[in-house]
């Protein structure tokens, strides 16, 4: 290869995911290379990667477990929350339940107990609606309510809220855990710390994201409540999760910390993202509207499906829900001003085409 094999300024609205790797991050890993380490994870930045976490999140025993991806995180910490028996309560938009191939069930063996909601976000009333039937052997127990900020609609749960649902879960004897795929642009768009919606507000087990917001593969495990999660020292390995040269992985995760990079990051992927929402709502375009609160990194919009498809042929993005012609437009830490008013520009002459 004589060079890159495309173009580096092709920037598009599919998914925070497509972007790459933020150069701080890359100076990170640079700077974690060079010399022996020992491996597994008795490394010196995985050792300052605990220390900073519990620090960060006022947690002074928490466990910090790197892991490759957000599947894997989400996987690897609910199977050390719920026993085998076990049931998780989510909502039926949940990434565990949609967009995880079934791994809870087929590699951990839960069962998922999905409550539709408006909004993406659980409460402890639609909560309610599956935690019962404890007793009953013919029904798997609920043991854990799962939920995810940002949640997979854009929308973002307060502190306050998080604190109901911790308290109503823990006086069902129920664990809450957290799947932060996108906790930094929740903490941002919040404008609050990573402590105060996690533990602070009572959650036991943390998936900490960082692939969406600049990291090349790498998140976390962060049990926040030790007494909630056990066995993560084998289960981490037998779910493939275990990275030999952890050091690359725990730098990654502390570059994020460093300078307020992920904060940094995620703030202003929510800026480009209100920015996209306020541009195409002030020009009033006929036939497109909004179906969800643009409160971080996602516009969820709705259009014609014809529409829709000539403007995907020009800048990818994914549907939500064909049938309703719902949409989903993510921005992320490269995204640009130029990039968002492109995009608008595109919008705006493929309705006028329509």
């Amino acid at each position: 290869m004589t060079g890159p094999l495309h173009d580096p300024r092709h920037r598009v609205f599919a998914s925070d995911n497509y972007a790459g790797v933020h150069p701080e991050v890359l100076a990170a890993i640079v700077e974690a290379n060079g010399g022996h380490q020992i491996a597994y994870g008795e490394d010196a930045y995985t050792a300052r990667l605990v220390e900073t976490v519990r620090e960060v999140f006022g947690a002074p025993e928490a466990e910090v477990w790197p892991v490759f991806n957000g599947t894997g995180a989400n996987v690897t910490g609910l199977t050390a929350t719920v026993p085998r028996w076990g049931a998780v309560i989510c909502t039926a938009t949940a990434h565990i339940h949609t967009d995880e191939a079934g791994a809870p069930e087929k590699v951990a063996g839960l069962k998922l107990l999905p409550v539709p909601t408006p909004d993406g976000k659980l409460t402890p009333e639609l909560v309610a609606t599956e935690a019962w039937g404890g007793d009953d052997e013919h029904r798997a127990r609920p043991s854990a309510v799962s939920i995810t900020q940002t949640t997979e609609l854009g929308t973002v749960y307060t502190p306050t809220q998080v604190r109901a649902l911790a308290d109503d879960s823990h006086a069902r004897g129920l664990a809450l855990h957290l799947d932060g795929a996108r906790v930094w642009n929740a903490a941002a768009a919040l404008e609050c710390s990573l402590a105060e919606f996690t533990t602070a507000a009572g959650v036991d087990v943390l998936s900490l994201g960082g692939t969406k917001n600049g990291l090349l593969g790498a998140e976390a495990v962060v049990v926040l409540n030790p007494g909630r999660a056990e066995g993560l020292i084998r289960l981490r390995k037998s779910f493939m999760q275990l990275s030999s040269k952890m050091r690359f992985l725990s730098a990654q995760l502390l570059a994020l910390f460093d300078d307020d990079l992920g904060l940094r990051s995620a703030a202003h992927a929510n800026a480009m993202a209100a920015r996209l929402r306020s541009a195409l709502e002030e020009a009033g375009i006929p036939g497109l509207s909004f179906s969800q609160p643009t409160e971080a990194n996602a516009v969820f919009a709705v259009l014609p499906n014809a529409v829709a498809d000539r403007i995907r042929e020009r800048a990818r993005f994914y549907d939500w829900d064909r049938a309703a012609g719902q949409v989903r437009w993510m921005t992320a830490w490269d995204t640009t001003e130029a990039d968002v008013d492109g995009f608008v520009d595109i919008v705006r002459e493929e309705f006028a085409r329509a």
